[in-house]
C-alpha cells in the first residue's frame, strides 16, 4: 500500500505527542485523588496534603512530572464541567468619545450619543460607527455643517494628529484606531487585575470587531466580587465638596413638591423626604445619612424630572453620590454626599495612580497609602492650596470613600484613602489601582454562573453518556461486522486519543457540549467504517477476493467518504465562525473530531488491515446474523414518492401553523434576561412559585416583568428566567434582582439559609446552583449571528453540492430536504415546549442542534447521491425511476446503520447526559430520524422530479430495461 510507512510514522509522532500532552492532566488528577484519599471532605487537610505531595516528581525518563507544573498543563475544562464564572465585559465607548472629545458639550454630539445609546440596543453595527451615522444624520437635519475634525469635537489637544483641514473619513479612521487602542489597553488591565485575583487557568480574550472582552475564570465562586473587580475603572477622582447650607434649600423645596407630585416621581405623597435625610444624625462633610432601606426613594426623588428641573443655579451640575460603605459609628445608613460638579462633569483632580499600598493611620485603622503620576500630582497641588480648611472627596467610580478638610497643601501626589476598610477591602482597592486603571467604564453585559457541585454533577452525567455511547457503538460493530468491526473499534480508541491529546496540546477547554461533540464524532466513525464495510461486502458478494475486496471497498467508498466529512467540517466551521461559547466548543471537537476520524478510519485502519491481509489472514466483514441483512432488499421509492410528498406536505403545513399561532419559547441569549437555576431541600411546585415572583418583581411603574418558573430536572430544581432591571448593567441591579428572587423563594428555602448561602449553593445547602445573565445588546447580536449561521450553511451546501454534482436538481433536493428537516424540529418545539419537562427553548444551543442536524442530514443525502453518480456511469441500460431505486435499495443497510447507532448514541447522551443537553439531544433525535427520512424520500424524489424529462413505463427498477435520457440543464 502506498504511503503506509508515512501513515505509521505521523501517528506514532502524534501519539508521543498527544501523550506527552495528556500526562500532566493524568499526574496533576492522580496527586488530587491521593490527597482526597487522605483529607475527605476537610478542605484544610487537602491543601496541606496537597502541599506535601507537590513535593514529589515522577520521572518518566523523557519528562519529569511535578504537580505545580503538571496543573498549569493540565487540560483546561470549562464552566459547566468545573463551576467557575464567565462574563463578558463591554468597555464603555460613549466614555470614550466623550474622552477623545474632551468632554465637549456640543448639542449635535450629545444629541448624537444619546441617540446612538437607543439605536445600540438592536444594532449588531460597532458603536462607533452607529454614533458616526446618527452624528451625520442630526448634524444634516439641523443643517451645523460640523466637521469631527472641529474643535468642540474631535479637533482638540487630546489628539493632535487630527487637524483643522483633516477630512471626516480620515478622523473616523483615526478615532477607530485609537478606540481599538483603548479597548486593547483595558484587556491588559483587566488580565492583570485577574491575576492579583489568583485564579486557576482563567482565560482572557478580547471579541475581534467589538469592545467587548470575555473573562472565564474556573473554580471561583464570589461572583460579586469578580464583578466589582472587573468593572471598576479605578478611575480615582477628587472633586470640591458642598455642604448643607448649600444644599439644604433645595431638599426644603423638594419636601413640599414630593407632598404635591410624589407620584410623578417615583414615591408615595405622604413621603416625608426631610425625615429620610436624618441631618441630625450626620456626623460627616455629607448632607443626609440615609438608611440603607430609604437610598432607593432619595434616588428616585433626586434623579426625578421633577427633582432636576428644581434645582437653583448653584447646583445645577451637582452630582449626588453615596458613600462607599456604612460609617463604622452607623452600620445602617449611608452617607449622601454633594460634588461640585460642572457642565462637563470633568473631576478637577482625574489622575492614574502608580504605586498603592495597604497602610495604617495614627488609630491603627486600615487606609490605602497611594502615589499619583505626575499630571494628578500638579492638579492636587493646585486643588488642595484652593480648598485649605475646605473639605475634598476623594471618589471611585461615582463612590465617595472619604471626604477630610484639607490642612494644607499636598505639593508631593501623596495621599491616603481612608474608608472603614476591613484588611480584605483595602487588598482589593489596592489591587485593582496597581493593575492601572480602565480607560473607560466597564459593564458586564453577558454572565453566566455554575456552581461547584453543578460542575461535578456535569462531569460524572459526561463521563457515564460518553460510556454508555461508546459501549454501545462497540458491542453493535463488532456484532454487526465481526473481526473489521474490531479494528474499527481500535481505530476510535485511536481516534479518541488523538482529539483529547490535541484539545490539550491547543489549550483548547473542554465543555459539556464539547463532550457531546466528541461523541458525536464517534458516530461519525462509525459511519466512515460502515460505508467502507458496506462496499467491501458488495465486493465480496460480487465474487472478488477478501484482498481485492477490501481494495475496491475502500477504493469506491472514499468518494462518499469525503464528501460526508467535508459537509458536515463545514457546519462546524460555520457554528465555530458564528456560536459563541459553549456552541464554539461543541464545533471545535466535532471539526477535530472529523478530521481525525479521516486519519484514524480511513488511513490508518487501511494500513492495519491491509498488514493483516498482506500476511494471508483472514478477516471477516460479517458475522453469520448480519451476513444478508439488507442484501436483497429492493424497494421502489420513486413510486411511492407522491405518498411522501403528502405525509412531508401535512407535517409541514401543521408545523408552519403551530408557528405562526403557538410561537416559541425564547431563550434569554434571544431576548435578554436572567436565568437561575434554583435547588431546593423539598419538592416545589412552579407555578406557585411563579405567581408569588410575579408580584415581586414589578417595575417602579407598578407593571410586572416577565417572570416564569419551569421544574427543571427534577421537582426538587427550578429553572426561573425574567427580564426585570435587564436593561440596568449595574452590579447593584444584579444584587438587587438576587435580594428579590431570595425573598420569593425564602419561604420555600430552609430556615437558617442566609442570602450568602442562597447564592452560593452547594451539596449541602439550597439556593441557585447556576445562573445567566444576557443584556439585550448581546441577545440582539446572538439571534443575528444564529439566523446567518444557518443561512450560511445552507448556502453553502447549495453551491458544494453543485460543484461536486454538477446538477443545480441534486442541489435543489438537498436543500429542500434540510428545510423540511429544520421545519419539523422548529414545529416539534413550538408545539411541545409547554409539555417537555425539559429545556425546549429557541437559543444558540437550539441553532447548534439544527446545525448539526442539517450535517447529518446532508451527509446521508451526499451518500445516496454518490451512488446514483455511480449509477449513472454503470447502468446506463435503466430507467432513470430504476437508476434511484437501485442506488437508494443499495446503500438501505449503510443508512440503516449510521442512523441507528447514531440514535443510540443521542438516546444514551438524552437520558444520562445532564438536563443541560436534553434540549440539544431532543432537538438532534428529531433531527436525525426525519434527516434520515428526508434523504431518501424528499432530496432524491425532487432530485428525481427535477431530473426527468418524460412520463416513464410504469414498471420501475431493476425488471425495467428502458433508457431514459437524462436532462441536460
Amino acid at each position: 500500500m502506498q504511503g503506509k510507512g508515512l501513515i505509521t510514522i505521523v501517528a506514532i509522532v502524534l501519539g508521543l505527542i498527544c501523550l506527552n500532552e495528556l500526562l500532566p492532566t493524568w499526574y496533576a488528577s492522580k496527586i488530587e485523588r491521593q490527597a482526597t484519599a487522605v483529607a475527605g471532605d476537610n478542605p484544610e487537610k487537602y491543601q496541606k496534603e496537597l502541599l506535601r505531595l507537590s513535593k514529589d516528581t515522577l520521572n518518566l525518563g523523557f519528562t519529569k512530572l511535578y504537580y505545580t507544573k503538571a496543573k498549569d498543563k493540565e487540560m483546561k475544562l470549562g464552566l459547566d464541567l468545573k463551576g467557575g464564572i464567565n462574563v463578558l465585559l463591554e468597555i464603555n465607548q460613549r466614555d470614550l468619545v466623550n474622552d477623545l472629545t474632551n468632554y465637549s458639550t456640543n448639542p449635535v454630539l450629545i444629541e448624537a450619543l444619546n441617540k446612538t445609546d437607543e439605536v445600540q440596543k438592536n444594532s449588531t453595527k460597532s458603536y462607533i460607527d452607529n454614533f458616526f451615522d446618527q452624528f451625520e444624520a442630526i448634524n444634516k437635519a439641523k443643517g451645523t455643517n460640523l466637521k469631527l475634525a472641529d474643535p468642540e469635537l474631535f479637533g482638540n489637544t487630546n489628539l493632535s494628529e487630527i487637524k483643522y483641514n483633516t477630512s471626516d473619513d480620515q478622523v473616523k479612521s483615526i478615532i477607530k484606531r485609537r478606540i481599538d487602542l483603548s479597548v486593547g489597553t483595558a484587556f491588559e488591565v483587566i488580565r492583570t487585575r485577574i491575576d492579583k485575583m489568583g485564579a486557576v487557568q482563567p482565560n482572557v480574550q478580547r471579541v475581534p470587531g467589538t469592545a467587548r472582552i470575555s473573562v472565564e475564570m474556573p473554580g471561583m465562586k464570589d461572583i460579586d466580587k469578580v464583578k466589582k473587580m472587573l468593572q471598576t475603572s479605578a478611575k480615582l477622582q477628587f472633586w470640591e465638596v458642598q455642604q448643607v447650607p448649600e444644599i439644604a434649600p433645595y431638599f426644603q423645596t423638594l419636601t413640599t413638591m414630593v407632598a404635591i407630585k410624589g407620584d410623578s416621581m417615583g414615591v408615595a405623597k405622604n413621603t416625608n423626604f426631610m425625615n429620610l435625610l436624618n441631618l441630625d444624625k450626620l456626623r460627616s462633610n455629607g448632607v443626609a445619612s440615609v438608611k440603607l432601606s430609604d437610598t432607593a426613594a432619595v434616588n428616585k426623588i433626586l434623579s426625578s424630572k421633577v427633582g432636576q428641573s428644581l434645582r437653583p443655579a448653584n447646583i445645577k451640575y451637582t452630582q449626588f453620590m453615596w458613600g462607599y460603605k456604612p460609617e463604622a459609628t452607623d452600620a445602617q445608613s449611608l452617607v449622601l454626599y454633594a460634588i461640585r460638579g460642572n457642565i462637563n462633569q470633568k473631576a478637577p483632580v482625574d489622575g492614574a495612580v502608580e504605586t498603592a499600598s495597604i497602610g495604617y493611620d495614627e488609630l491603627s485603622r486600615v487606609v490605602v497609602d497611594m502615589q499619583m503620576d505626575s499630571k494628578g500630582a500638579k492638579e492636587w497641588k493646585t486643588l488642595t492650596e484652593k480648598n485649605v480648611g475646605k473639605p475634598v472627596a476623594v471618589t471611585l467610580d461615582g463612590r465617595v470613600y472619604t471626604a477630610p478638610n484639607v490642612v494644607g497643601a499636598i505639593p508631593n501626589g501623596r495621599t491616603q484613602i481612608s474608608g472603614n476598610f476591613s484588611q480584605e477591602e483595602a487588598k482589593e482597592l489596592v489591587d485593582v489601582l496597581g493593575a492601572g486603571k480602565l480607560p473607560a467604564g466597564a459593564k458586564v453585559v453577558q454572565a453566566t454562573v455554575v456552581g461547584p457541585s453543578l460542575g461535578q454533577e456535569s462531569i460524572d452525567a459526561g463521563v457515564i453518556s460518553f460510556a454508555i455511547a461508546f459501549l454501545i457503538i462497540i458491542v453493535y460493530i463488532i456484532f454487526y461486522y465481526g473481526g473489521a468491526g474490531i479494528y474499527a473499534v481500535i481505530a476510535m480508541i485511536i481516534n479518541l486519543f488523538y482529539i483529547f491529546g490535541i484539545m490539550d496540546s491547543g489549550d483548547f477547554t473542554l465543555t459539556l457540549p464539547g463532550i457531546a461533540g466528541i461523541v458525536l464524532t464517534m458516530a461519525m466513525a462509525v459511519d466512515t467504517n460502515v460505508i467502507i464495510y458496506e462496499r467491501t461486502k458488495e465486493e465480496l458478494f460480487a465474487g472478488k477476493s477478501i484482498l481485492e475486496a477490501y481494495k475496491d471497498g475502500f477504493k469506491h467508498a472514499l468518494s462518499a467518504i469525503v464528501d460526508g466529512h467535508l459537509t458536515t467540517l463545514l457546519t462546524a466551521g460555520v457554528l465555530f465562525l458564528f456560536g459563541t461559547g459553549p456552541i464554539k466548543g461543541f464545533a471545535l471537537t466535532l471539526g477535530i473530531g472529523i478530521l481525525m476520524t479521516f486519519f484514524t478510519s480511513v488511513l490508518l485502519s487501511r494500513v492495519m488491515i491491509f498488514s493483516r491481509l498482506n500476511k494471508g489472514k483472514h478477516l471477516s466483514v460479517w458475522t453469520a446474523p448480519t451476513k444478508n441483512l439488507f442484501r436483497n432488499t429492493w424497494i421502489d421509492f420513486i413510486g411511492k414518492r407522491k405518498y411522501a410528498y403528502i405525509i412531508s406536505g401535512i407535517l409541514t403545513v401543521v408545523c408552519v401553523a403551530s408557528i405562526t399561532m403557538n410561537g416559541f419559547k425564547y431563550g434569554i441569549d434571544f431576548t435578554g434576561g436572567r436565568n437561575y437555576v434554583v435547588r431546593f431541600d423539598k419538592a416545589v411546585n412552579a407555578e406557585d412559585v411563579e405567581q408569588n415572583l410575579v408580584k415581586i418583581f414589578k417595575t417602579e411603574d407598578g407593571k410586572n416583568s416577565s417572570v416564569e418558573a419551569k421544574t427543571f430536572g427534577n421537582d426538587r430544581q427550578l429553572k426561573i428566567s425574567t427580564d426585570y432591571l435587564i436593561e440596568d448593567e449595574s452590579l447593584k441591579a444584579d444584587q438587587t434582582v438576587e435580594q428579590k428572587l431570595y425573598e420569593g423563594l425564602k419561604s420555600n428555602l430552609p430556615a437558617n439559609t442566609t442570602l450568602r448561602d442562597f447564592k452560593s449553593a452547594d451539596k449541602e445547602h439550597a439556593g441557585i446552583i447556576s445562573s445567566e445573565k444576557v443584556g439585550p445588546t448581546v441577545a440582539d447580536d446572538i439571534q443575528t449571528h444564529g439566523i446567518l449561521a444557518v443561512v450560511a450553511a445552507l448556502a453553502g451546501i447549495f453551491i458544494y453540492i453543485l460543484l461536486r454534482f454538477r446538477k443545480w436538481q441534486f442541489s435543489l433536493g438537498a436543500v429542500v430536504a434540510l428545510f423540511h428537516d429544520a421545519v419539523i424540529i422548529l414545529g416539534a418545539y413550538s408545539l411541545l415546549h409547554k409539555f417537555m419537562p425539559f429545556n425546549m427553548e429557541i437559543n444558540q444551543d437550539f441553532v447548534a442542534a439544527i446545525l448539526t442536524v442539517l450535517g447529518y442530514s446532508i451527509n446521508d443525502t451526499v451518500i445516496i447521491f454518490d451512488r446514483i453518480r455511480e449509477y449513472l456511469r454503470e447502468k446506463k441500460s435503466l430507467t432513470l425511476a430504476g437508476l434511484f431505486d437501485d442506488s437508494i435499495s443499495s446503500t438501505l443497510g449503510r443508512t440503516f446503520n449510521t442512523s441507528f447507532t447514531t440514535i443510540l448514541v443521542i438516546l444514551a447522551i438524552f437520558i444520562f447526559g445532564g438536563d443541560n443537553l436534553r434540549g440539544f439531544m431532543f432537538a438532534m433525535l428529531i433531527g436525525i430520524g426525519f434527516g434520515t427520512y428526508s434523504s431518501i424520500f424528499i432530496a432524491s424524489a425532487i432530485a428525481y422530479d427535477f431530473l426527468k424529462t418524460g412520463k416513464e413505463d410504469e414498471v420501475h427498477g431493476k425488471t425495467t430495461s428502458t433508457k431514459e435520457v437524462l436532462s441536460s440543464k
